[in-house]
């Protein structure tokens, strides 16, 4: 079997610019995360930080902070004699985050089937589109992506930022988990589920609207259930 070099494994890390001063750690923070939320760290994989250090640039100090800050909002575990790695999965905590997203994202599809205008409407039809194309070329990376911009359209254009940020903030895990069961046949079916969101919503439909995305979220939770079966390794222990 071919052995693959650790430097090779970290491609995924890329230098840090060097920007205003203070703001390294911010910056290896913000690494680290999208590398783990995109499973370039698996679940419960060890992170060399030398080699971090290394592959950004950078030196111990702020890649040790920024993994100390992502231990706090459960993205990294800090066994101590051992090193850090990337947390396994907590369900617990999935399920608390979805709960919360499902309750605000249900709020503003059933808001914005009221109040969201022209301009808005036309950028998820054109998202929509974009979305088709990534299905069809089987563009992985680029279908999450404007799932995630599918979303931020509906809450940026009912200009609610505080609803935004609370569901910015429990939405890395929940990330985590719609990387693990990325699939052909999960965007085939997430992308029909925008479907009939944006019908509801251009038909200026509030209930059924609201649940669009009830169901949109809850898909996700049904098939969560189905691979935590499968993958017990992936999730940390009940």
């Amino acid at each position: 079997m071919k052995m693959i070099d650790k430097a090779e494994q970290y491609s995924f890390l890329k230098p840090i610019e060097r920007g205003a001063r203070g703001r390294t750690t911010e910056q290896v923070e913000r690494s680290l995360r999208a590398a783990i939320v995109a499973l370039d760290f698996a679940p419960g994989e060890f992170i060399d930080k030398g080699l971090v250090c290394s592959r950004l640039g950078v030196s111990r100090f702020p890649v040790s902070e920024a993994l100390a800050r992502l231990a706090a909002e459960g993205l990294a575990e800090i066994l101590p004699q051992r090193g850090t790695r990337a947390a396994r999965i907590r369900l617990t905590e999935v399920d608390e985050s979805m709960l919360i997203r499902k309750a605000l994202e249900a709020m503003v599809a059933e808001t914005a089937a009221r109040r969201l205008p022209p301009s808005a409407l036309f950028a998820l039809k054109k998202n929509l589109q974009a979305q088709e194309a990534a299905v069809g070329r089987n563009d992985r990376a680029g279908f999450h992506a404007l799932d995630l911009a599918f979303h931020a359209i509906l809450v940026d254009s009912l200009e609610m930022p505080r609803v935004a940020a609370v569901i910015e903030a429990s939405r890395a895990n929940i990330d985590r988990v719609r990387q693990l069961l990325s699939s052909p046949r999960r965007h085939a079916v997430t992308l029909a589920e925008h479907r009939n969101l944006l019908k509801a919503l251009e038909a200026r439909d509030a209930e059924a609207a609201r649940r669009a995305m009830e169901a949109h979220l809850e898909a996700v939770m049904n098939e969560l259930e189905h691979f935590s079966a499968a993958h017990p390794e992936v999730f940390a222990p009940q």
